[in-house]
């Protein structure tokens, strides 16, 4: 069994979630990158991976496939095409693109999830009507970058003229504000349908940006939310494979905020895997390579234990002079104390520059903890940060 497995540059989900499961499966790997050099320990060839042509010619003149999959935001659609084009199985190019793209998406959901959303063209007028405060943010855009609350047209205008400054080709949406309590759904599909793996409550940083600052793990989500995001993965065709939704929960009821076709990141893939107790990154390689999910329930929804990824954010511009070492890689032992295990995967080094943009760019690291309890959980996070702090200067 030969995955083909397309990449930009390296992620945690990859190099230690995928790559590690398809060894485990005795699968041969090889990644198609626009960056080769980024993967030295693996087959790694050189392809426009954004390009479905190229990464089909890539496949057809190399060994058969028997998978080929994406975890990237950016190549769920190209990687389908290619997926489908040699008869393997494959999300819907259609729905990749759908939910990629934000002012797609919202005119996809209008009947089952009504969101006020305006599509801002490069060159347009700002509407006149919008119902104030909204969120303006890339149509295509990803990790938070350029969302901006607007409180008026002023800061409508204001935040629609900065982000041009650095995506002037770039389609904009400008939506309504959805106020309530931030949740995730992470679901996994097969031929078969929708499992359900659990889901997260979302701490976002303070307004007017939405960093996502830290979530914990929500193993049983409410029923009435869960329907709702099955609802809304129906309505854009998404299904198949790995989901990460984020809604909010509103006075209205849930709402959905962005669809992201594909495995949840920030570390927390690999709580949902701790913590549901399924080898989460095999299952989703498996299903791409025709194999159906184990019969339910086989996912854990133990309310025993806790489990949050929390990011440790930049407070200010500047260098970086003390930086925590990188403790227990996955798999290895991890610091631990009083019931808990605890993860630190640090994002920047010693002497890296860190210029504040209000986005998840601005994290230094991101600590992962599991316990019997949020108190202890807590405790264990506040006692390593104290022990090991990020200095910026």
């Amino acid at each position: 069994m030969r995955l083909y497995l397309t990449a930009l540059n390296p992620t945690a989900s990859v190099t230690g979630g995928f790559l590690p499961a398809a060894a485990a499966l005795g699968w041969d790997v090889t990644i198609l990158t626009d960056r080769p050099g980024d993967y030295p320990d693996h087959e790694a060839l050189a392809v426009d991976v954004r390009n479905p042509r190229a990464v089909i010619e890539a496949v057809a003149a190399h060994h058969p496939p028997g998978a080929v999959f994406s975890n990237s935001d950016h190549l769920q659609a190209e990687t389908a095409i290619a997926a489908a084009y040699f008869g393997l199985p494959a999300k819907d190019w259609r729905a990749c693109v759908t939910a990629k793209n934000k002012a797609l998406a919202r005119a996809a959901l209008a009947a089952v999830d009504p969101v006020r959303s305006v599509r801002l063209a490069p060159g347009a007028p700002l509407p006149a009507d919008l119902p104030y405060p909204v969120v303006v943010k890339p149509a295509l855009g990803v990790a938070s970058e350029d969302v901006v609350l607007a409180a008026g047209e002023a800061d409508l205008a204001a935040a629609v003229a900065d982000i041009r400054t650095r995506r002037p080709d770039d389609v904009l949406v400008a939506e309504e504000f959805l106020d309530g309590p931030v949740h995730t759904l992470e679901t996994l599909g097969d031929a078969s349908g929708v499992r359900v793996l659990g889901g997260f409550r979302t701490t976002l940083g303070p307004l007017p940006h939405f960093v996502e600052e830290r979530l914990d793990w929500d193993p049983a989500p409410v029923e009435e939310h869960v329907r709702h995001v099955l609802a809304a993965l129906r309505a854009i065709g998404a299904g198949f494979g790995a989901c990460h939704t984020e809604y909010a929960v509103t006075p209205d009821g849930p709402r959905i905020i962005e669809i992201n076709y594909r495995l949840i990141g920030d570390d927390c893939d690999f709580l949902l895997a701790d913590l549901a107790g399924v080898p989460v990154h095999e299952w989703i390689l498996r299903v791409h390579a025709g194999e159906p999910l184990p019969v339910a329930p086989a996912v854990r929804r133990d309310r025993t234990r806790h489990g949050a990824s929390v990011a440790v954010v930049a407070g200010r511009s500047g260098v970086v002079t003390a930086a925590p070492p990188e403790i227990a890689p996955n798999g290895d032992e991890p610091w631990a104390g009083d019931g808990v295990r605890l993860w630190h995967h640090p994002l920047r080094a010693a002497g890296d520059r860190v210029d504040l943009t209000g986005t998840n760019r601005d994290f230094l690291g991101i600590v992962r903890a599991t316990g019997p309890g949020r108190a202890s959980v807590d405790a264990a996070v506040t006692a390593f940060g104290r022990l090991h702090p990020w200095t910026v200067a």
